[in-house]
């Protein structure tokens, strides 16, 4: 659970009991298979009726999306515009120049430049989030070195995982258990990137927003949501 926060493993949605049970782990890199992951560490605490959450860094790292801040080579824009982005006091986000850089990687430079100058306009405005809506997904879901406590990925930037929806798909497949792939923060944040079929976005999104695994260094990548009532 947790432990930045005194969180109760139990919470109520729409008036059922929901338990959230974090599942430790090693450190996992991108020699791990997750469908091996799961059957080690959660399929033998799986119920009929559980629910199986994977948090998308420990997935992305799996995929080998941790690249190392010393492999980056940030061109002109990247620095450019991460001296741009708006500091915030819980991350860097894409005000590196070494997460920009992944983001014009991930997105194409000519469609994050497009989504800088935009958002920024928009920004000015009094609206928010429209860079991100119109760099696409992977731009939001990368995490900036120093994001992450747990070594060896202190140092790395971690781009968010490749295919989540088919990637939760196939292991659902594998196991008989619904899967879905999480995007939580400690600030509020709680977003379903990909699901297998028949998981509720909202249903999820209200059981793990006070980010019931944490982010510090738990190895809490998995979780199960348990359905009391």
């Amino acid at each position: 659970m947790n432990k930045s926060k005194n969180l109760s493993p139990v919470v109520f949605v729409n008036n059922i009991r929901v338990e959230r049970i974090p599942v430790a782990t090693k450190i996992l890199s991108s020699e791990d298979n997750m469908a091996d992951i799961i059957r080690q560490y959660a399929l033998p605490l799986l119920k009929e009726g559980d629910i199986l959450t994977l948090s998308e860094s420990p997935l992305a790292i799996t995929q080998g999306r941790a690249i190392p801040v010393d492999q980056i080579k940030p061109s002109r824009l990247a620095r450019f515009l991460s001296n741009h982005v708006m500091r915030v006091p819980y991350g860097t986000g894409l005000g590196s120049p070494a997460s920009m850089q992944c983001a014009i990687d991930e997105c194409g430079a000519f469609r994050i430049a497009f989504a800088a100058v935009v958002g920024g306009f928009t920004k000015a405005l009094g609206r928010s989030g429209d860079f991100y809506r119109l760099a696409g997904k992977q731009a939001a879901l990368i995490d900036a070195a120093e994001t992450s406590p747990v070594e060896p990925y202190t140092h790395t930037v971690i781009k968010g995982p490749l295919h989540p929806e088919k990637v939760a798909q196939e292991l659902s497949d594998e196991f008989g258990y619904p899967i879905a792939v999480m995007d939580i923060n400690d600030i509020g944040g709680c977003w379903m990137i990909g699901a297998s079929k028949g998981v509720s976005k909202h249903f999820l999104e209200q059981v793990m927003k006070d980010n019931p695994q944490g982010q510090d260094d738990e190895l809490t990548p998995l979780c199960i949501v348990r359905k009391l009532d």
